[in-house]
C-alpha cells in the first residue's frame, strides 16, 4: 500500500462516520418530534350513532 492510499482510507472512515451519525440525528429527531406532542387531559368523547332514517310503513 502507497502512503496515498491510506490517507484515501482514512478519509473514507471520517465520510462514513459523519454520514452515520446524520443518519442518527435525523432518526432521532423525527422520533422525538412524534411522540412529543401534548397529551390530552379529558377522555375521548364517543361518536353519537347516525341518526335512523325513517321509511313509510305499509298499513
Amino acid at each position: 500500500m502507497r502512503v496515498n492510499d491510506i490517507e484515501v482510507v482514512k478519509t473514507m472512515w471520517v465520510l462514513f462516520l459523519e454520514a452515520g451519525v446524520a443518519l442518527f440525528l435525523l432518526v432521532f429527531i423525527v422520533w422525538w418530534t412524534m411522540f412529543s406532542g401534548k397529551k390530552p387531559t379529558h377522555p375521548p368523547q364517543q361518536k353519537s350513532p347516525p341518526p335512523e332514517e325513517k321509511t313509510p310503513r305499509d298499513d
